[in-house]
């Protein structure tokens, strides 16, 4: 069975936020135009259908046009638990925290699990943990 796959409507940010997603975890990024699309209903550059691959996170994004509801994420997080290595899921969630906001700091629980949450800049919340030794 093939997991969700977000795909998050935006209000004219599709190509920054796919373009900072990308950069946080290491995926190409592929974008297609309004215009590449035939589309006429908004920018010629607004990003008509876009997203990650190649990489440890799949995610879909696109620039709404008209009257179209936007990104509203609230009641929900992207769960990263486990799915990297902890230098790697402690980079993500700085990364991610830029521009954002810290729910939670990533923290070692009393069940010697760590965790935390972040809001990043786009409005996505994430919750990114790992067991084990971090290696601090």
């Amino acid at each position: 069975m093939t997991a969700p796959t977000p795909y998050l409507h935006l209000p004219g940010t599709a190509r920054d936020a796919l373009t900072f997603y990308g950069d946080v975890f290491g995926c190409a990024v592929q974008l297609h135009s309004f215009a590449e699309f035939g589309r006429t209903d908004g920018p010629a550059d607004a990003i008509a259908h876009g997203y990650l691959h190649e990489g440890p996170v799949a995610l879909f994004a696109a620039d709404v046009a008209g009257d179209e509801p936007t990104l509203r994420c609230e009641g929900m997080m992207l769960s990263l638990l486990g799915t990297a290595a902890p230098a790697d899921l402690r980079t993500w969630f700085t990364r991610l925290s830029e521009g954002g906001r810290v729910v939670d700091d990533l923290q070692r629980r009393p069940w010697g699990a760590s965790d935390g949450q972040v809001v990043d800049r786009y409005g996505l919340h994430w919750l990114i943990g790992f067991e084990g030794d971090d290696g601090d």
